[in-house]
């Protein structure tokens, strides 16, 4: 497939297109991952659209911790929709070709979404932390004005810096290749096609990764240590269970999604393979956002009753 490279001056081409390349490696897969991943796309709509919903409705439902499982609930779908999408578009049309403005609008909104999960968990661990280790103050802690504070925060805070990460990232000179070997626009795929000296960017690149993925996981860590702290000394079993049933669905979402990316975007480049950056990608960007709504209502009992009046009230 010819490369679509414009002449520019000094005899150096520069990329106006790009190709991804996504599971091309796979031509005898294309139509069974197109029906998988179709699949997936709408188990994530339905089960996080289902878990908006259920909040939405139940009385029982309406409070700080289920106001942020909302947030998170579409989080996830605008998440998981900028990305599946286009990866299905070419998958049932092996059309490949992006352009720089839709790669770049991609990985702002991708990035930008990214950094709003990072600190939505961090908010979901502060909120078990007030009800847990300061349960007579919570109500009034966790306000409905500060509530709604700490989730717009969390949607708005990654947008000026990851646009201008990503307007850095688009100013470099792209002109070995064209052929993005990834199913989306993510950054450490999309500066390996630059040429010249990227150290800058990569140096940027993990510093924004610090900020946005190492500060939230370490406000996690430390309301989680608290946490932990204040439920060992309860004096009942039956109470100590009872307390670690409320955080236990948050803290397996927050492994699965910080341990992926932190491997994506913190290990040296002389460890980066397309195979395994797709792979960790996929888990991050797909898997993770699919069971989600698994995780949160199989073990709430709050959402399996809530589920239970949707479906059987007469």
């Amino acid at each position: 497939m010819k490369h679509e490279m414009r002449k520019a001056e000094g005899n150096v081409s520069t990329v106006t297109q790009f190709q991804l390349l996504g599971f091309s490696d796979l031509p005898h897969l294309q139509g069974f991952l197109s029906g998988v991943f179709s699949i997936i796309y709408i188990i994530i709509i339905t089960g996080n659209s289902l878990i908006i919903i259920l909040i939405r409705l139940d009385p029982a439902l309406q409070k700080p911790m289920y106001f942020f499982l909302a947030n998170f609930s579409l989080l996830e779908i605008c998440y998981v929709s900028v990305t599946l999408p286009r990866m299905l578009f070419n998958l049932w049309t092996q059309h490949r070709n992006i352009s720089l403005l839709e790669c770049a609008t991609q990985m702002c909104f991708f990035l930008m979404l990214g950094a709003t999960e990072c600190f939505l968990l961090a908010v979901m661990a502060y909120d078990r932390y007030v009800a847990i280790c300061n349960p007579l103050h919570y109500p009034l802690i966790m306000n409905e004005k500060v509530c709604v504070q700490l989730a717009v925060g969390s949607w708005i805070i990654g947008i000026p810096v990851q646009m201008g990460q990503t307007a850095q990232i688009f100013s470099l000179h792209f002109c070995d290749s064209n052929q993005i070997n990834h199913f989306f626009c993510d950054l450490p795929p999309i500066i390996k096609l630059a040429c010249g000296d990227t150290s800058v960017h990569e140096m940027s690149v993990y510093a924004v990764a610090m900020l946005f993925v190492a500060v939230p996981f370490l406000l996690i860590l430390i309301s989680y240590s608290k946490i932990i702290s204040t439920i060992l000394k309860l004096p009942t079993a039956s109470g100590r269970a009872k307390a670690f049933s409320t955080c236990s669905s948050h803290l397996v979402v927050v492994v699965l999604f910080f341990g992926s990316a932190t491997i994506t975007y913190l290990r040296p480049k002389s460890t980066h393979s397309a195979g395994s950056d797709k792979l960790l990608s996929l888990f991050y960007t797909i898997v993770t956002p699919m069971f989600n709504p698994m995780i949160y209502s199989l073990r709430n009992k709050d959402v399996i009753a809530a589920l239970k009046k949707l479906l059987f009230r007469r």
